[in-house]
């Protein structure tokens, strides 16, 4: 395959190994990664729930390395492909329980990238400790990261901070463990995958650092959650999963799909306002020279100039600049446009509702 065919690729499931797909494509054409790899869990025996029934955790063969050494080798191999795809400005998302996290962090690290925060998924719901010989593990931690630290990547604070009720989002999330209806069945009705994660995990990943568009990799596909989220949202995807199985299950999930339109989807919270200055609202009449503005208790009157500037106590000063003046505040310049008012059919109205309505004025036009 061209290594220019990465575009080709869009909205795809790749059947393949994993590192040697990855080599194939283009360098710097990926704007998110989100990668769900084998935790090397290390399982051996057999584990009974309390009634005696035996519980089936992870014990497949793509979790067996023949050693620590062998999976360390192995996630600096696929870590080293996803840092040679990134863009400059993307980031990626790493998942891991306990038995990897560690490694997994270091191997980034040594590698160049630069963590942005470590995520704690405590799950809801989780599956007891059978034995009470240890606590129960009721969480695990994602990476998020980037190439360098000089990277600016894309993070939609108003979007996180509109999804967690108005409250700035922290770095617990709470999610319950995929299950019931959510779950992929195979032929025989059985979970298809050991470790399938909720999709509304991964929905609040991409919701906040990614735009529509943007196309996003997972190296480890599995049930194509991942696929599934970003179709959701408008985002583009590539697959990779060796598993034949997985992806035909994935892909008839996939084809059930469709795109969800929703201002978080868009992240219309985090565009930025159009700019505008005094002077273009003052020649499109929003302003009138010579017009007063006071603080909100109607005090501390100023006059508007015709450059945008205020007439003060027989000085002309910026409005940021008088503001913090007329409130008597220690820094020498505030945002002028969260204190002063002017008068509008007879109340005082904010400066800023003045500016919105002239934003409207302009888009609408």
């Amino acid at each position: 395959m061209n290594i220019n065919e990465v575009f080709t690729l869009r909205n795809r499931i790749i059947n393949g190994e994993t590192i040697y797909e990855m080599s194939k494509l283009k360098p710097e054409s990926i704007d998110l990664i989100f990668a769900d790899p084998p935790y090397f869990m290390q399982t051996s025996g057999v584990l009974n729930r309390v009634e005696g029934t035996q519980f089936h955790g992870c014990d497949d063969d793509w979790d067996k390395f023949t050693s620590l050494a062998d999976y360390e080798a192995f996630s600096r191999n696929w870590l080293t492909q996803c840092r040679r795809l990134l863009k400059p400005s993307g980031s990626i998302w790493v998942i891991g329980s306990m038995q990897c996290i560690y490694i997994l962090g270091s191997v980034m690290q040594s590698l160049g990238f630069w963590i942005i925060n470590d995520i704690v998924w405590h799950k809801t719901n989780p599956t007891p400790n059978f034995t009470g010989s240890r606590l129960n593990n009721s969480h695990e931690t994602l990476i998020w990261a980037v190439r360098d630290k000089r990277a600016k990547f894309t993070f939609h604070y108003k979007t996180a901070k509109f999804i967690n009720g108005g409250k700035q989002l922290g770095s617990v999330w709470r999610f319950p463990v995929c299950s019931g209806n959510e779950r992929l069945k195979d032929s025989e009705g059985r979970k298809l995958h050991t470790t399938q994660k909720p999709q509304a995990l991964i929905e609040r990943v991409l919701l906040i650092s990614s735009n529509m568009g943007d196309i996003i990799l997972d190296p480890f596909g599995g049930t194509m959650t991942t696929a599934a989220a970003a179709k959701k949202l408008g985002r583009q995807y590539i697959m990779i999963e060796r598993d034949k199985d997985y992806c035909v299950h994935g892909q008839r999930r996939l084809d059930a799909v469709e795109f969800v339109d929703s201002d978080e989807a868009r992240a219309v919270f985090d565009v930025k306002p159009v700019r505008v200055t005094m002077q273009e609202m003052i020649q499109a009449g929003a302003f009138t020279v010579g017009e007063s503005f006071t603080l909100k208790d109607g005090t501390h009157s100023a006059t508007l100039l015709e450059d945008g500037k205020l007439s003060y106590n027989g000085g002309i000063i910026d409005m940021h600049t008088c503001a913090a003046r007329a409130k008597g505040l220690r820094a020498e310049r505030v945002n002028g446009f969260d204190f002063w008012y002017v008068m509008r059919n007879g109340e005082l109205v904010s400066i800023n509702t003045v500016r919105e309505n002239y934003r409207r004025m302009m888009i609408l036009q």
